[in-house]
């Protein structure tokens, strides 16, 4: 996998980890997008975009890609990031790589004759992604609630990857696990690892119950009626990407405590999250041959 010439473009500590690693296996990598990190690099930064691009077979984005569809998401860069000259600098031959990758964006990939590929549709990335997330979470919760984990009640909203990752960390640690799913079939799952399953429409029952609330659907689940029914020292801590699976501001107003947990694998475990997102790109460049 080694001797390709790479481009790592913005991002968070991950992309900054990822970089070290892909130098690491003997990669030519260029960086560009961390001018004001606040922290020593390893790799030296090229001096403006169209040098780091310039002979790279693929350029490598942040995750996610952008927060509005315009820019791209460069948070130790002082200077906007514009995705349209990354794209209008590729050539044909080059690959983009991101994660959540917009309709938008995509669209405007597909103008400038850029293929891209969002790696958090990946299955494995998804997968391994979960883990951090929720290690991620538990950390939250053990920080800011005031009992432990152990003994207390748990509520983990879908069942998907995290969900599930999550579900038996909880168990492991002693918590009574609750999860809610709207599958038959992922409720007999629920109770065959011995969770309690809860069925989407029946959710309000068990609301009051709970010490901690964990939310991983990207849609609202939790609107006023249901917030009304959580207890106030109730943590309520959301994984899910924009626009959530609460309703903010009734929650605000009801006085329910709810931490938004964006990003948490590059906040808790970048060189982790790093290699899982290395070890997926090898595979991406390995099965387009790039």
């Amino acid at each position: 996998m080694n001797n390709r010439k790479y481009t790592v473009i913005g991002g968070d500590l991950r992309n900054v980890k990822l970089a070290e690693l892909l130098a690491e296996d003997g990669n030519n990598v260029n960086i560009y997008g961390f001018n004001s990190a606040g922290f020593e690099l390893k790799i030296k930064e090229s001096k403006d975009l169209a040098l780091a691009i310039d002979e790279s077979d693929v350029v490598i984005g942040p995750l996610p890609c952008s927060n509005d569809n315009e820019t791209l998401n460069a948070p130790f860069h002082s200077e906007k990031i514009h995705i349209n000259e990354i794209f209008k600098t590729m050539n044909k031959n080059q690959l983009f790589i991101a994660g959540r990758i917009s309709e938008k964006i995509e669209h405007l990939a597909e103008i400038y004759n850029v293929y891209s590929v969002d790696i958090l549709k990946r299955e494995e990335m998804a997968v391994l992604n979960a883990i951090p997330t929720a290690e991620g979470a538990i950390q939250i919760a053990m920080e800011e609630m005031p009992i432990t984990l152990h003994g207390s009640n748990a509520l983990i909203l879908g069942y998907g990857r995290i969900g599930k990752i999550l579900a038996k960390s909880l168990s492991a640690l002693g918590t009574n696990v609750f999860v809610e799913a709207r599958k038959h079939s992922d409720l007999a799952w629920i109770k065959s690892y011995g969770y309690k399953p809860v069925h989407l429409n029946n959710i309000e029952n068990y609301l009051e119950q709970m010490d901690v609330i964990f939310n991983t659907v990207p849609s609202i689940i939790l609107d006023a009626n249901k917030l009304k029914k959580i207890r106030k020292d109730c943590l309520v801590i959301d994984l899910a990407s924009k626009p959530g699976g609460i309703d903010f501001d009734s929650a605000k107003s009801l006085g329910v405590r709810v931490i938004w947990a964006l990003s948490l694998p590059g906040k808790v475990a970048p060189v982790t999250a790093a290699n899982y997102i290395k070890e997926t790109i090898y595979n991406i460049v390995d099965e387009l041959g790039v």
